[in-house]
């Protein structure tokens, strides 16, 4: 199982009381990626921007659909510029595969009322495996998890991670601040909007 899987998995997990939004959770799946070719030497850091590595992780359709944007991706793109470009609708692309696999119950009805879908398993081993990732407090997930809003972010949310690890946490991190000032700038711009209207 991949990072992004993981947490995916973990955002969907019944037994989560968390509301997460899906463009903050978007955002923490692209970092999830990033990490991940990082760690299988498809791409390095120098400084905040990326560079190509070697050949991609074979096994993960989502990981392979992200190495091939990266190496599509003008030189040296910024982890941030990254994390917007890759991670727009990503959570509802991870959320439709795990569908697909049946290691989460679809989140709406399909079109056909007469097809039945098959409910997802209560405790898969997929899910138990991003469950004991979580609980342990593996360094990586769990900085992505606060950054979803999954969980309350540690107090030191970089400690455990090595210098690239963390360079991708921070700029996820800084994307999901960036994401909640525009969604408030947003919300204000709305209700005066509103109050317009009204009169007030």
């Amino acid at each position: 199982m991949t990072t992004a899987r993981d947490l995916s998995l973990v955002a969907t997990d019944p037994h989560n009381d968390s509301v997460v939004e899906q463009g903050d959770l978007s955002l923490a799946l692209a970092g999830a990626e990033l990490i991940d070719l990082i760690d299988a030497g498809a791409v390095t850091l120098d400084g905040d921007r990326l560079v190509a590595g070697g050949a991609p992780p074979a096994g993960d359709a989502l990981l392979l659909d992200a190495a091939s944007l990266l190496t599509a991706s003008a030189p040296k793109e910024t982890v941030e510029d990254w994390l917007w470009r890759r991670g727009r609708d990503l959570a509802a692309r991870y959320r439709g595969a795990l569908e697909d696999e049946g290691l989460v119950a679809p989140a709406r009805q399909r079109r056909n009322p007469l097809r039945r879908t098959t409910p997802a398993p209560a405790d898969s081993p997929a899910l138990r495996q991003a469950r004991e990732r979580r609980v342990s407090g593996e360094p990586v997930l769990t900085g992505l998890a606060a950054a979803a809003g999954i969980e309350e972010a540690p107090s030191d949310t970089l400690a455990g991670l090595s210098d690239e690890h963390g360079a991708v946490l921070a700029a996820v991190h800084q994307a999901v601040t960036e994401l909640a000032a525009e969604r408030q700038r947003r919300s204000i711009e709305s209700a005066a909007f509103d109050n317009i209207w009204r009169g007030a």
